[in-house]
């Protein structure tokens, strides 16, 4: 058909969707027992949107679903992928997934503490960051104690592991 005869009104955009949090291509998704849960517990609330919906009009109740459903696809991507690491199950003398970290930069006297968590679940104002962010690479597999130098930007800064928890 050609274009001529297409109402304006009758063409739809395609709705963007922001990507979810990144996963470099080939990592395992790894996610705690809280993050699967969370996982879950968002698929729900997304389910239940679309059976709530409320609007009327076709063509703005067609583009609403549309969005939840891009949603709920990019989100089932993840839970399929999802591998469960219990941080219960980690070796307690070293840092791996899952664990409560406290450390400082051994030219400051501040301490922060932070839990190496899943990608979907990582959120810095609640001291949850990702296991794929730099800091979280760089103390992988070390031990209380120890120190590390972490290269931020064109800096190196000398950091000390305080202490490990899960």
């Amino acid at each position: 058909m050609s274009r001529g005869f297409v109402k304006e009104d009758d063409q739809e955009e395609t709705p963007v969707i922001p990507p979810r949090a990144a996963l470099p291509p080939g990592v395992t998704n790894y996610v705690t027992p809280e993050g699967m849960r969370l996982l879950l517990e968002e698929k729900e609330i997304l389910e239940k949107e679309i059976r709530d919906l409320s609007i009327t009009d076709e063509q703005a109740k067609r583009r609403a679903v549309n969005i939840i459903t891009a949603k709920l696809n990019q989100l089932q991507e993840r839970i399929v992928s999802a591998r469960i690491l219990d941080p219960k199950e980690q070796p307690k003398d070293e840092v791996r997934f899952g664990a409560i970290v406290t450390y400082q930069f051994l030219q400051s006297s501040k301490r922060h503490t932070f839990q190496i968590v899943g990608v979907d679940e990582a959120d810095v104002q609640n001291g949850k960051i990702a296991f794929v962010a730099p800091i979280a690479r760089a103390i992988t597999g070390k031990s209380e104690g120890e120190e590390i130098d972490f290269k931020l930007g064109n800096e190196t800064r000398k950091l000390k592991i305080l202490e490990i928890g899960y």
